[in-house]
């Protein structure tokens, strides 16, 4: 899989996310990458990391709020510092833990697109020396591509469940249609009195219009003695 993946009909985020710490380490001058995702409740949680190290970093920012990767989200810029064990002012939970990790800078990027921020790649360090300016324009880049593409997974996502939704009612029509041609017949009303019949039924008893439809038309409930009140009010 690539960073360029995102189409595929497996496509799985925790593996894109993945790919894209250790392509970072890869080609940037950095010795760990993680990235932590908004839960889109208004939450942040890690989800990848290229080592268990860089993902404990993660942890430790979102147990604490702190550290450069959660004010990058909150601002939507890059935050960066080049020695984290003078940090403890800044960040005085975050800091001593991320350098008990084992890392002494890092650089957070944001995932965003426009004003939409989904998350933040964090670049990490073992040296405290600021990282490189190359490194972070060529983090941004790749933090820019995987926003596209989750955001571009999301709205087919999006787009399935919305498709789903439209047949669900459009079949759940089609069972009302079929309940009110049953109780007409049954009852020698017209399609209207039939479907006002069939709604004050379900109002009256506190169950979906579309579940007592499918009772009626699977004859699971009687027509005549929905008409006449006297039905079996149990579920079926």
């Amino acid at each position: 899989m690539s960073l360029a993946d995102t189409l595929v009909a497996d496509f799985d985020v925790l593996d894109f996310l993945g790919l894209l710490t250790e392509r970072a380490v890869d080609l940037l001058n950095v010795d760990a990458a993680a990235v932590i995702l908004s839960d889109q409740r208004g939450g942040w949680r890690p989800t990848a990391g290229s080592s268990e190290q860089a993902d404990l970093v993660e942890v430790f920012a979102a147990q604490t709020r702190q550290g450069p990767c959660l004010d990058c989200v909150r601002s939507g810029k890059a935050v960066s510092t080049a020695d984290l064990s003078a940090e403890t002012e800044r960040w005085p939970q975050f800091a001593p833990a991320a350098v008990s990790a084992g890392f002494r800078a890092a650089c957070a990027v944001p995932m965003r697109l426009r004003d939409d921020v989904i998350g933040a790649l964090t670049l990490l360090s073992t040296d405290p020396v600021a990282i490189d300016d190359a490194s972070v324009a060529l983090g941004q880049s790749l933090a820019d591509i995987a926003t596209i593409g989750i955001l571009q997974h999301r709205a087919i996502l999006h787009d399935e469940i919305v498709s789903e939704q439209l047949q669900a009612a459009l079949h759940h029509r089609t069972v009302v249609e079929q309940a009110k041609g049953v109780l007409a017949e049954a009852g020698g009303l017209d399609m209207h009195q039939a479907y006002l019949a069939l709604r004050g039924y379900a109002h009256a008893h506190r169950r979906r219009l579309s579940e007592i439809a499918r009772d009626v038309a699977t004859t699971s409930l009687d027509p005549h003695a929905l008409l006449t009140g006297t039905a079996d009010v149990t579920r079926s």
